[in-house]
């Protein structure tokens, strides 16, 4: 399963961006969605995950600011970013985990898959 992240770029303090993830591949069904981010000489760490029921979980540093959403028959996942502040800035990467497709209606193995990461640069 490949997942293609895109929307990163250069903002300024306040600003917004929206970052988007597609999965593809032979999916059978997508679980869990999600964002991480790593920033320089820092561990990746949780931005917000979203079920496919619409559940959602976010790091307390992005509450209130970050909005994660899916949308299930695109096998998209989106991170609307709001307020953006300096320390903001890191690659962002999206994850996805699920079912693989099977032989006949079955469903197959177990993946979980990350994107290649977009840039989001915050300046002050």
């Amino acid at each position: 399963v490949q997942l293609q992240a895109s929307g990163g770029g250069l903002v300024q303090a306040g600003g917004s961006l929206r970052l988007s993830c597609a999965a593809s591949g032979s999916i059978f069904s997508i679980g869990t969605m999600g964002w991480y981010r790593q920033a320089p000489g820092m561990q990746r760490e949780l931005v917000a995950t979203i079920t496919p029921l619409g559940s959602t979980n976010y790091a307390d540093s992005m509450k209130g600011r970050f909005t994660i959403s899916r949308d299930n028959a695109k096998n998209t996942v989106y991170l609307q970013m709001g307020s953006l502040k300096p320390e903001d800035t890191a690659v962002y990467y999206c994850n996805a985990d699920g079912f693989l497709r099977g032989k006949g209606w079955n469903p197959g193995p177990t993946f979980n898959s990350w994107g290649q990461g977009t840039q989001v640069t915050v300046s002050s």
